[in-house]
């Protein structure tokens, strides 16, 4: 995240002026391929998640279950590493924004493999749960029925920022007495608190779109379609954990 989550951290975009200049001194009226689209931000997440689910499905095939443990640990530690540079510097050189999905792929393949182990057919749930809020969230911006007026984003990154800080806490908590603790150990707190964030992560999409309306209205450079795909892959894999632990939850013996 920056400040609160990765996918905020975006250069803020300036208000659409018909003679805006991009760099290159192209107009944006000219439909030049140098601005930022719609399209071409399509195309970046789709690699991005395409990227991902290749590492992760090689990380399922090929990581034994008795070495989940140490690749699951190590890639989530890199991953947060790279995120945070990614989101703090504004990095949109597409080769580190792979790299970065690459190590995320292969963390969601290790997680996806225990969860699945232990809880079978849990992994499709998680996905097709994951996949249909993204859907509707887009749905819903689409039709306009929610906005992302600038309360709605105080609010929501103001969640997402306490959110981030309560789970950082609860792990360094679990790491040094090895106990999930009550945000994670599948009690009633557990489950209202997945609740939270998967209702938070979801509405995290729509600050999402906005942004990148308005990236594009500005006629922002098309690299900057590198930040936008990097936003959403953080947040869908925000929201897929956060419905793997919750159905998780209710499949306990």
């Amino acid at each position: 995240m920056q400040s609160s989550n990765p996918v905020l951290g975006r250069l803020s975009a300036a208000a659409y002026q018909p003679t805006y200049q991009v760099p290159g001194g192209h107009d944006v009226q000219t439909g030049r391929r140098d601005v930022m689209s719609i399209d071409d931000v399509v195309v970046k997440t789709v690699s991005l998640l395409g990227a991902a689910a290749l590492a992760a499905g090689v990380t399922w095939v090929l990581v034994p279950v008795q070495s989940i443990g140490p690749v699951w640990i190590a890639s989530m530690l890199i991953g947060l590493v790279l995120g945070l540079v990614i989101s703090f510097a504004q990095i949109t050189n597409p080769v580190i924004l792979f790299a970065y999905a690459l190590v995320e792929g292969v963390f969601l393949g290790a997680v996806s493999k225990a969860y699945e182990t232990r809880w079978n057919g849990i992994v499709l749930l998680a996905v097709i749960a994951t996949l249909s809020v993204f859907f509707v969230m887009a749905a819903l911006y689409k039709a306009r029925i929610i906005r992302a007026s600038a309360k709605f984003t105080r609010i929501v990154i103001g969640a997402a920022a306490g959110l981030a800080v309560v789970m950082l806490l609860n792990v360094v908590i679990t790491m040094f007495t090895g106990s999930a603790g009550p945000l994670r150990d599948g009690g009633p707190f557990a489950i209202l608190f997945s609740l939270v964030c998967i209702v938070v992560a979801a509405l995290m999409f729509v600050i999402t779109f906005n942004q990148i309306e308005e990236d594009i209205a500005a006629g922002l450079p098309r690299n900057h379609g590198w930040l936008a795909a990097f936003g959403i892959l953080v947040e869908l894999v925000w929201l897929y954990l956060e419905f793997l632990r919750l159905i998780s939850y209710f499949q306990e013996d």
